[in-house]
């Protein structure tokens, strides 16, 4: 199981691009595996025949994980079945790999015929991240079954404090992903002043420590399925977006009409040069770049009592996956023209869909860009992407009737293009008028947009 980022201790494998007796090369996918930061394919580290999985579909292990063996030695490679017919036949285990053995791996017993090497990941570069959270997964035979994690549901540092209050962590339903008790949730229950002997099996908190309604429980008929780490992840993240900051949304009308003629006008001639689709995406980039540059507050991060100004705009721009929903990050979005951003966008986009993202290219984001119009919606109210204080939502493009008025003064009906923007804002430290005002300065940039800027 690669390390992809410092901040990863864990991943999902999701599933398996090959089976035990097929030919790999070298940097050919292998399997998938799911994070707290990215959906990715892992490649072969070297060519040869995929001798043994060890890790199945579904299960969460480790990082350093061994999860398969390859057979680098073409021919070498038997079935699992042939090289351990039973117990008797299984001859004397190699040495298990530090990281597989801290994670409480069995040793494995090698195929006979040649050399095994195992499918690992070099650690990737080092993050200064709060730790992911753990979360529940299927029996995987390496210490991180379901029944392991019900049984602790929590941190060291949360199960240290209950320990001090007497609190049975496996009594308690959490919020946190797979009812992991937080830390938040076990100072709140502590604070509230409920005795610990008289805690109740089950007790369930909500999102802000307190007490909430029991877990439904599922009809006959109903269909149950566990979230995948992707959507429990994103489940708690919004879900913590809303209880930490203080949600408001404004909305404005802008007129595309003047864009829409210039995207018409040089479409050809840009996708000639640049190779690269233009959509309306990269132009309302550049206005939001610039609009950051003028409310300097809206590109910030609340630290507790403290704002930090981010230097640095990067700009993450929500993407729709079949099983979920992932924000790649460009980077530096302000240093970039009209034809880099367009490059960079349509990049991220292409690889997050094929599951070739790395985990930086997803973190580090100082405002997020999320665009439902593309499925025809309106206007929204978006949730806030955290550290971050704001988040836009980009309502449809669409041709509407406008009221203008005509050069003697009177009242003209004219065909414009238009789209409904929003903004959701942190209150705590983003006053409405602040908001207003940067919506007003995205609608004025798009609007007067000049035809040079490409």
């Amino acid at each position: 199981m690669p390390q992809m980022g410092e901040s990863i201790a864990e991943g999902t494998l999701s599933k398996w691009l090959k089976k035990v007796g097929d030919e790999v090369k070298r940097d050919e996918p292998i399997f998938e595996i799911s994070t707290d930061k990215v959906d990715a394919e892992i490649p072969a580290p070297a060519a040869g025949v995929l001798a043994e999985i060890l890790v199945k579909e579904g299960e969460t292990v480790e990082v350093q994980t061994v999860v398969a063996r390859l057979e680098t030695e073409k021919g070498a490679a038997v079935s699992k079945a042939e090289a351990a017919p039973g117990p008797a036949a299984a001859g004397p285990a190699p040495s298990a790999p530090s990281a597989a053995g801290k994670s409480g791996t069995k040793p494995t017993p090698a195929s006979p015929g040649g050399p095994h090497r195992e499918v690992t990941q070099p650690a990737g570069p080092a993050r200064q991240q709060p730790p992911a959270p753990a979360i529940a997964a299927s029996h995987s035979g390496n210490g991180n079954s379901f029944e392991d994690r019900v049984r602790t549901k929590s941190s060291p540092l949360v199960r240290k404090i209950a320990a001090e209050h007497g609190v049975n962590i496996a009594s308690l339903q959490g919020t946190g992903v797979a009812g992991r008790v937080t830390k938040r949730d076990i100072l709140g229950l502590i604070e509230s002043g409920v005795p610990a002997t008289a805690t109740p099996a089950g007790v369930r908190f909500g999102p802000a420590g307190g007490h909430a309604l029991p877990l439904p429980e599922a009809w006959p008929g109903d269909v149950v399925e566990p979230m995948s780490k992707m959507r429990a992840l994103i489940s708690e993240h919004m879900v913590a977006s809303r209880h930490t900051s203080a949600h408001v949304t404004s909305f404005i009308e802008i007129d595309f009409t003047r864009v829409a003629r210039i995207r018409a006008k040089k479409r050809a001639e840009f996708e000639e040069a640049t190779g690269q689709k233009l959509t309306y995406m990269p132009f309302i980039i550049k206005a939001v770049t610039q609009a950051l540059q003028a409310f300097p507050v809206i590109n910030s991060s609340v630290a507790g009592t403290n704002i930090i100004y981010r230097k640095q705009i990067n700009i993450g721009v929500a993407v729709a996956l079949e099983w979920g929903l992932i924000v790649p990050v460009i980077k530096h979005a302000d240093d970039l023209s009209l034809s880099g951003i367009t490059r960079a966008l349509n990049d991220l986009a292409s690889r997050a869909r094929a599951k070739k993202l790395s985990p930086e290219e997803v973190q580090e984001g100082t405002f997020t860009i999320t665009n439902p119009g593309v499925f025809g919606s309106l206007m929204g109210t978006p949730i806030i992407n955290q550290p971050q204080v704001a988040i836009l939502g980009v309502g449809a493009i669409e041709k509407r009737p406008k009221i203008l008025p005509g050069a003697d003064g009177e009242d003209t009906i004219a065909i414009r293009t238009c789209a409904y923007f929003s903004i959701s804002f942190d209150h705590r430290v983003i006053d409405g008028a602040i908001a207003d005002q940067f919506l007003a300065f995205v609608k004025k940039t798009i609007e007067t947009f000049p035809e040079t800027g490409l």
